[in-house]
């Protein structure tokens, strides 16, 4: 069996003192002998682990016989972001993850030929003249699409490219959602995001930014004028742990702190939106976005970043590959710590995480092994910045102004998971303000297939 074709990485070394993309592209002869590897399966579990169903084994044999412009046409059928999810998605558990060839040895390398193939459409595609976004509101009939992220995106591109007229309404001043405020630029860099939002612009998608929908306008209103209405918005509400000191001076939230440095630019020198950059830094959380706060923090020039996990490796939901990365670039992970406080220095500034030594007990609900406190165990960390990474949840704005859309205790939209159909008439609902905190790839299936069950009602009666 032939070994996996490897794709370079900047050094460690280098890397962990820039925001340049950390891994990098293959090459045309790479991407060529890494999809002959594809056994091309007649029943294969890659493309039912795929959310949004790409035809995962149809586009590597394009691949192989160099018919690049073929393997983006299979691609784009069913993936609206390409180019993001390439590098974003969380591969090893879906379709990486049930490919028959990980059995023996490593699976084919879905995500890097998905953005091998993406990368190299875009860079010979110039949409930029497309790519309008308007502050003044702008609404031509059809669907209207609350938010501009991974689900609203997918949405609109999905009924645009079926002829249906959309208009998305952005609270921000940028298109992109999560993927602009939230994933840092050696991840995902925004030149690839405004690349393939000028795409589906293209496609005739408006978008109006700096609408704030519950404030600058309602979903009620919004159905006097569209035939359909899908929310989108999100969960960006950042979540706390209630311990004394979470109020001090150099404690962030990671929402805060990313959209400080992603958006705002707060690593450049010609921007005017500084982020405290720390000497010690404590990350608390075991997931990507955790992941990506520490990694940042490490690039703004911390001495020390560590990650304050209350569970063990085998439980960090975080991607292998952001662990593996996070590890080489000199984070310090201190797995099995629980924060219990944080202590101010003489000047009210942060300067001691204080915590609890843990261990794991029995399953709890999530299927991980519980954490448990080991009774008199108290460490002392220092840390002048700390960043919570312990999730998020939907803003109530939407819902607190919508009759008869109802949410669950979570404050989470209520919207059925195969149609995203909500409990008002006209509305539908896709993403993180269904399910909470989730991925890119799970919150584009769901734009999905809402915008198919969109498009069939409004075939019904037109």
């Amino acid at each position: 069996m032939k070994e996996r074709v490897k794709f370079p990485e900047q050094d460690a070394k280098v890397r962990a003192k820039n925001f340049e993309e950390v891994t990098q592209n293959y090459t045309e002869e790479n991407a060529v002998e890494e999809a002959g590897r594809c056994l091309g399966c007649k029943n294969p579990k890659c493309v039912e682990s795929c959310p949004v169903s790409v035809g995962i084994p149809e586009f590597i044999g394009k691949i192989k016989i160099k018919d690049f412009a073929g393997a983006y046409d299979i691609i784009a059928a069913t993936n609206a972001l390409p180019a993001v999810c390439g590098r974003v998605c969380p591969q090893e558990s879906q379709c990486e993850g049930a490919c028959v060839l990980g059995n023996k040895g490593q699976p084919i390398a879905i995500g890097q030929l998905e953005r091998y193939v993406a990368d190299l459409t875009l860079e010979n595609t110039n949409n930029s003249e497309f790519c309008i976004l308007n502050s003044e509101l702008q609404r031509p009939k059809g669907v209207a699409v609350v938010g501009a992220g991974p689900a609203g995106l997918t949405c609109a591109g999905a009924l645009a490219a079926k002829g249906v007229p959309v208009t998305i309404f952005e609270a921000l001043h940028v298109a992109g959602g999560v993927l602009v405020y939230g994933i840092p630029e050696f991840r995902l860099p925004k030149s690839v995001v405004r690349a393939e939002i000028a795409r589906l612009t293209a496609l005739g998608v408006v978008i109006n930014t700096d609408v704030i929908i519950g404030k600058t306008i309602t979903i009620d209103e919004l159905l006097r004028e569209y035939g359909a209405v899908f929310v989108g918005s999100g969960a960006g509400l950042p979540s706390f742990l209630g311990i004394p000191g979470e109020s001090l001076v150099g404690v962030f939230s990671a929402n805060e702190y990313l959209t400080r440095v992603n958006l705002m630019k707060a690593y450049r020198d010609d921007h005017d939106t500084p982020v405290t950059a720390g000497k010690n830094v404590a990350v608390i959380g075991g997931g990507n976005v955790a992941m990506d706060a520490a990694r940042v923090a490490l690039r703004l020039g911390a001495a020390s970043v560590s990650i304050i996990y209350r569970r063990s490796f085998e439980e960090m939901p975080a991607r292998k590959a952001e662990v593996h990365h996070a590890i080489e670039e000199g984070i310090i992970f201190r797995n099995l710590t629980n924060p219990i406080e944080i202590i101010a220095d003489e000047n009210g500034r942060a300067k001691t995480l204080r915590c609890n030594e843990m261990t794991l007990g029995e399953p709890d609900a999530s299927g991980r092994r519980k954490p448990v406190p080991v009774p008199g165990s108290v460490v002392d960390i220092d840390a002048d910045v700390v960043i919570l990474a312990i999730g998020t949840s939907p803003n109530p704005l939407i819902i607190s102004t919508t009759g008869e859309l109802r949410a669950n205790k979570w404050g989470c939209i209520e919207a059925d998971e195969a149609t995203g159909k909500t409990t008002k008439d006209g509305v539908w609902a896709g993403g993180d303000i269904v399910t909470g905190a989730a991925t890119v790839i799970l919150a584009m299936g769901a734009g999905k297939r809402a915008a198919e069950d969109i498009f069939c009602l409004m075939a019904k009666y037109n």
